[in-house]
């Protein structure tokens, strides 16, 4: 060994050391992760990407406090400035839609076609004033202290009818030979922006004045379907069901959409009944103040605690072992097998035999129809949101506007309350109020008749 040494160094190499302690030390292995940062695993990029995620998620939980506060805040200062809200929020959401096509064809209308915005929010302020002066006539009639006011609101009609035909004469005035075809396409758009947002907001100012609860509980059950859909999206989604939900909004998952609705409806549970102690949200009015007041009226039957039975036969499907531990269930025993006398069973008494099972549950019948909301909130209301990404989709943009941080436009969070209030009013005049009959109204009516008409009614 010593000879080849040396035989090394006289060629001018230096010889392998034969004891490994010569050796530089190795780091020491582990065998445990969590020694080891994540992020330094990752690339640069990637740490940007986590990094402007983190930021947006802050943003939009920062933005959506602000706008549930906002929210609340309106709701508490009456109906008018509620009625003002709905009406703002129209606004701007015509305007984010009919903007989408105007951005991608602004060199051909800006140069050939005039007064084709003028002519679009004509058409906007037309299908506002007729879908609202059928309201606020229908308000003067149910208010016996602006009956002074029904022969000019009787001129409503003639007024919403003359918009129109100057507004559709001036739409085809502007017509240019070389562009019909074009110009009749954004005709079409600019009535589905109407249809989408005037139209299934047409009956929304009825929530309102029909009792704030119908306004407010729907829209808390389409954030609660929204948010819970997220969460559950990103926490089970593709791990059960590993097939694309919708085509038009890929990261959309089957999980999401069901622990959404699973969520909202038990949120509609609780969440009418505890919007049902407030007068506020349960009276109906047709008050036009502008400074709140207190609101008193004979509560609605729906609004009232009920008693609901279930049927025991349904207990005699289950173990008795298992029904036992459920509560509030009562076992109902007769006495010396008489079926006549029955009463609640004691413990250790000889002379009772089991007869059946009773769940008495005390329920206010508004939680049935949030129930129902709630189903219409998570079965229906959600391809509102996936008809916005599909208009986003074909004209190629992220969000309708970037008007909340975090967020995008109003578009990019009203798109399911949209039709979720015209359901809501839906609902509302099937199964709750069937009638529309007031003293207001048959006073209106009254005075409408000639004298003997009047006297024939009083006869």
């Amino acid at each position: 060994m010593e000879r080849s040494a040396s035989s090394l160094r006289r060629r001018g190499l230096q010889p392998l050391p034969s004891d490994s302690s010569d050796y530089p030390p190795l780091p020491p292995a582990s065998n445990s992760s969590s020694t080891i940062n994540p992020r330094l695993m990752m690339s640069p990029n990637s740490i940007r990407k986590d990094e402007s995620r983190a930021r947006k998620i802050i943003t939009r939980i920062i933005s959506g406090v602000i706008m549930i506060s906002l929210f609340i805040g309106i709701i508490l200062s009456g109906h008018v400035y509620v009625c003002a809200l709905v009406f703002v929020l129209e606004v701007l959401l015509f305007r984010e839609l009919v903007t989408v096509r105007y951005h991608c064809n602004f060199d051909r209308i800006d140069r050939t076609i005039p007064l084709f915005r003028t002519t679009q929010w004509m058409w906007f302020f037309v299908a506002i004033f007729y879908t609202y002066s059928e309201f606020a006539v229908e308000m003067i009639k149910n208010n016996t202290k602006l009956h002074d006011l029904l022969e000019y609101a009787q001129l409503a009609p003639m007024l919403a009818f003359s918009l129109y035909t100057g507004t559709f004469v001036l739409t085809i005035a502007t017509m240019q030979t070389g562009h019909i075809r074009f110009q009749l396409n954004q005709l079409c758009w600019t009535i589905v922006v109407l249809c989408l947002t005037v139209g299934q907001l047409k009956y929304i100012m009825h929530n309102i004045y029909n009792g704030l609860i119908w306004f407010t509980m729907p829209i808390l059950l389409v954030i609660t379907n929204d948010i819970m859909a997220y969460f559950s999206g990103i926490t089970f989604g593709r791990k059960f069901i590993n097939r694309q939900f919708i085509e038009l909004s890929p990261n959309k998952t089957w999980e999401g959409f069901i622990g959404g609705g699973i969520f909202t409806l038990i949120v509609g549970f609780y969440l009418s009944r505890f919007l049902a102690k407030f007068t506020w949200m349960t009276c109906a009015t047709n008050q036009l103040t502008l400074f709140p007041e207190k609101l008193e009226c004979e509560v609605e039957n729906i609004f009232h605690e009920a008693t609901i039975f279930f049927p025991p036969q349904v207990f005699d499907l289950c173990p008795h072992a298992l029904i036992r531990l459920l509560p509030n269930v009562v076992e109902i025993c007769s006495a010396g097998g008489n079926t006549d006398n029955l009463t609640a069973c004691v413990a250790g008494a000889v002379d009772q035999k089991h007869h059946h099972y009773e769940l008495a549950l005390g329920i206010i019948p508004i939680q049935f129809h949030a129930i129902s909301i709630s189903l219409f909130a998570s079965l229906v209301s959600p391809f509102g949101g996936f008809l916005a990404s599909a208009i986003k989709r074909a004209y190629g943009i992220k969000d309708f506007d970037s008007l909340i941080p975090g967020h995008g436009g109003l578009m990019d969070r009203f798109d399911c309350q949209l039709i979720m209030a015209l359901g809501t009013w839906v609902h509302y005049n099937t199964f709750v109020k069937t009638t529309t009959v007031s003293v207001a109204k048959m006073l209106y009516m009254y005075k409408l008749l000639g004298d003997d008409e009047r006297r024939q009614f009083l006869e």
